[in-house]
């Protein structure tokens, strides 16, 4: 009897995961709490400064579940599927709509390093001044400093849920010393959360920092373990231009054929030998117009 084929996804994790007692630890006191939140922090910091961690895709990623978070804000009933539906099937002319437009916004603010004129060019509707005025809104440690961002943005324009998480998450990433913005807050908060102020506020950031830390290494250690697959797997893609998409997979949430730089037929041929070779997966369950990501 022959054994099975060992799966290259089921390698031995080389993330460590959370500390059990930073998740396991019952804290109601916003001391304790706070306490907790930068334990995971300390972890968290540790996890995404590796150099084998497929960054730009981890943000990528992360950009979606916080966009995801915030269209659930405004009220709006899109969900991760049709976000990347919006985005990446958007044709030249279309317009994303104001589910996608937010998804957009996220992913531009993930993708270069945090600053006032990335910001600004990410929200051009505001002026570089107003942001920079938001962004120092607050003071004390980086979680307290981006939630009194978040309370102060969200006094002034109390509908721009996702402009408030943008920049609170950009204060906090400037106050870790973090070159780029992860989305932290925004897919921890919850919709009741961001009508708190002053302690209530900064217990909430705590928790909702602890919850998404532990779901962050969890997702980078996923993606740590399929990107070694992909890079394993690249050498047997023979496709003129396979090298070029390989480094789409590795960088973005979402992938459709059609962007890939092949001719369609043969860029339909390689996202279905990838889906074979485990080294991609086929998201929307779809005959037609799918997408694909690591």
């Amino acid at each position: 009897m022959t054994s099975a084929r060992p799966d290259p996804l089921d390698d031995a994790e080389t993330i460590p995961r959370m500390p059990s007692w930073v998740t396991s630890a019952r804290a109601e006191t916003i001391e304790d709490v706070a306490f907790l939140s930068g334990a995971a922090l300390g972890h968290l910091h540790i996890v995404v400064t590796r150099d084998d961690l497929p960054h730009p895709l981890l943000r990528d990623r992360l950009a979606l579940r916080a966009a995801e978070a915030c269209v659930a804000f405004s009220g709006r009933p899109e969900r991760a599927g049709e976000l990347r539906d919006a985005v990446y099937l958007l044709r030249p002319g279309d317009l994303p709509g104001p589910a996608g437009e937010t998804f957009m916004t996220w992913r531009r603010v993930v993708r270069r390093p945090v600053s006032v004129s990335v910001l600004c060019r990410a929200v051009p509707t505001l002026e570089q001044s107003q942001i920079d005025t938001w962004l120092n809104a607050g003071q004390g440690a980086p979680i307290s400093r981006a939630a009194m961002v978040l309370q102060t943005v969200l006094m002034e324009a109390p509908r721009a849920e996702a402009l408030a998480l943008i920049l609170a998450e950009a204060s906090l990433a400037k106050s870790l010393g973090w070159k780029h913005l992860i989305p932290l807050l925004a897919p921890g908060l919850k919709r009741a959360d961001l009508r708190k102020q002053g302690d209530d506020l900064r217990l909430a950031c705590h928790r909702a920092l602890i919850a998404s830390a532990v779901e962050t290494i969890r997702l980078a250690a996923d993606l740590a373990r399929r990107a070694e697959h992909v890079k394993a797997v690249a050498p047997k893609l023979r496709a003129k231009g396979a090298a070029k998409a390989m480094e789409m997979f590795l960088a973005r949430d979402a992938v459709a054929a059609a962007a890939l730089p092949l001719p369609s037929r043969a860029a339909r041929r390689l996202c279905d030998r990838l889906v074979d070779l485990r080294a991609v997966r086929e998201l929307t369950g779809r005959g037609t117009f799918r997408l694909y990501g690591v």
